[in-house]
């Protein structure tokens, strides 16, 4: 893991002074709230239906252990006892007090963190793989290449003020685990005739108009990574709209210029970018390189981990879902869900935070990550370790064996905390997921991702759920508007809209006559649910979400 340097210190302790100043002056009175804006979100800082809300950067999802105890002393001390993982791989503080918060950057701080630039029209928080490191498909650790784009990134004189938020995403592996083609800018570091470097797309994003990204560059040398970003932002930067925020982003730039001419503008930029990189950003990619050196992976007998699945079917049925292989003999990567059903996705307790990082510490090489899904991970746990993780993390509700099934739900904060929401996303994930229990048909089931949006900028991921759902406001009344055939991975699609949407009492039901249409159409037991949708098409799911038969035939 990156360690701050004596600069990276003095940088981060001179932002929070500026901002104690700030949040002083606001509180007297000195600037109003307007004035007062542009200065809290700078520094991660929103105002949201009922009280401020931090964000704070896990860049590219990496914790450890040190880390994690400090968000959970921030979540005792300064919230109400929990922080909200979100699908950026930030963690939001929902109830602090203003006059607290320059606290609270002090402290994060003192751990390495900050909350610079998760917020506002800037290049956002770099994500990544969570299983970067660990992955035995990828050809190497794109973390490094995080890293550098997140320095070269921060506080960027010349990208501070972008016509919109900018997002970008690195991955290293055919596997997109990162939602790579969702992103403003994709990157998936590449071979090619023996040399690494960058296949570039351009142009994702959700939201009102979501769009899949376009490649810009089917391989880019690893030396001229930064000069090309360059070019991109600063292409970006000159010709995206800025009299409408809702066409301002870099996708409808791509889309109204045309993905050629937008080749050509960046290509025109590039030379001149790359004529003034003089190779300290390859000498500060090596140096960040061995800072992500490998563990030193240990040999052990994982004949323990093989006894507790055959005599365990709990842990067994857990180790299905949460457990994935790892590049290293002998060691498994855990998922611990944050999705026990019918809690908050993503929210986890301060004794929960502590937990897991005393279990990083001392099963899994100190290493931790947050995932776009809401969930986190030990990456590198022997696979001998395991049933002693997965015992620990059933004495504080963490070992609900969900990952990848349809309870392990995305969901953005909606109307409970948001200002920007127009309908609850919290409680319809809790209704599923209490439901799908109630069932006990989540296994038979299998791999579904279901991703819930209260508003139309789709925190919630909906438009690349297999199952996604929209809540909207319609004349004061919460709908919610389901689309099916989503996908977040390589194969990136946006899901199709079925028709009308339902009512927040009748969402829940609504679900599960799709999943029961799809369990009577599959052909088999291995076919998914967007196999399915994608062999089949929408008529027989639409049939069974809006044929008055079939929902007499469900009532009873």
């Amino acid at each position: 893991m990156y360690h701050y340097n004596d600069f990276d210190a003095a940088f981060v302790a001179e932002r929070n002074r500026q901002f104690r100043a700030q949040v002083e002056r606001r509180i007297d009175g000195s600037l109003t709230e307007d004035e007062f804006k542009p200065l809290r979100l700078m520094n991660g800082l929103y105002l949201q239906l009922h009280a401020y809300m931090l964000r704070v950067a896990i860049p590219y999802g990496s914790l450890d252990a040190a880390k994690l105890r400090q968000l959970a002393y921030l979540a005792e001390r300064f919230d109400k006892g929990y922080g909200h993982f979100t699908t950026r791989t930030n963690i939001q503080y929902n109830w602090p007090t203003l006059s607290d918060v320059p606290d609270m950057l002090d402290a994060l701080a003192e751990v390495e963190m900050h909350a610079i630039q998760t917020s506002g029209n800037t290049i956002r928080n770099v994500t990544s793989d969570h299983f970067a490191g660990a992955a035995a498909d990828e050809i190497e650790d794109p973390r490094p290449v995080a890293e550098l784009i997140r320095q070269w990134s921060t506080d960027h004189p010349e990208f501070q003020f972008l016509p919109r938020k900018f997002k970008i995403a690195v991955i290293a592996s055919d596997t997109d685990r990162a939602v790579m083609k969702s992103h403003d800018v994709g990157l998936r570091i590449v071979e090619r005739d023996g040399e690494r470097g960058f296949e570039v797309w351009i142009g994702g994003g959700m939201g009102r108009t979501p769009m899949v990204a376009k490649r810009l560059r089917d391989f880019l040398p690893r030396a001229d990574l930064l000069p090309y970003l360059e070019a991109i932002l600063a292409t970006y930067n000159r010709i995206g709209r800025r009299d409408n925020k809702y066409k301002a982003r870099v996708k409808i730039t791509v889309h109204e210029n045309g993905l050629d001419e937008i080749r050509a503008q960046v290509e025109d930029e590039f030379p001149r970018r790359r004529a003034v990189f003089g190779g300290e950003d390859q000498a500060l990619l090596a140096e960040i390189t061995g800072a992500f050196a490998p563990p030193a992976f240990k040999t052990s007998d994982p004949a323990p981990y093989f006894a507790a699945r055959d005599a365990d079917p709990v842990f067994r049925a857990w180790s299905d879902t949460n457990v994935t292989p790892h590049r290293a003999p002998g060691y498994g990567s855990v998922t611990i869900s944050l999705k026990a059903h019918g809690a908050t996705p993503g929210d986890a307790s301060a004794d929960q935070m502590r937990l897991v990082a005393d279990l990083g510490e001392t099963y899994g090489h100190n290493d931790i990550r947050a995932t776009h899904a809401q969930n986190l991970v030990l990456p590198h746990v022997p696979l001998a370790d395991i049933p002693a993780v997965h015992a620990a993390l059933k004495t504080l509700g963490l070992a609900t064996g969900n990952i990848g099934l349809a309870s392990d739900i995305i969901a953005c904060p909606g109307m409970d905390y948001c200002a920007l929401a127009t309908a609850r996303s919290i409680p319809v994930a809790q209704g599923i997921a209490t439901r799908l229990e109630e069932l006990k048909i989540e296994h038979e089931v299998g791999h579904l991702q279901i991703k819930i949006s209260g508003c139309i900028n789709a925190c919630g991921h909906h438009h690349v759920g297999h199952i996604g759902i929209l809540g909207l406001d319609r004349a004061g009344v919460e709908n919610y508007q389901i689309t099916l055939g989503g996908d977040p991975s390589e194969t990136t699609a946006i899901g199709t809209r079925t028709g009308p949407g339902f009512a927040y009492d009748e969402i829940v039901p609504a679900i599960e006559r799709l999943i029961f249409a799809y369990l009577g159409l599959r052909q088999s037991e291995e076919e998914t649910f967007l196999e399915a949708f994608n062999r089949i098409g929408m008529a027989p799911f639409k049939a069974a979400l809006y044929d008055a038969e079939a929902r007499a035939y469900a009532a009873e």
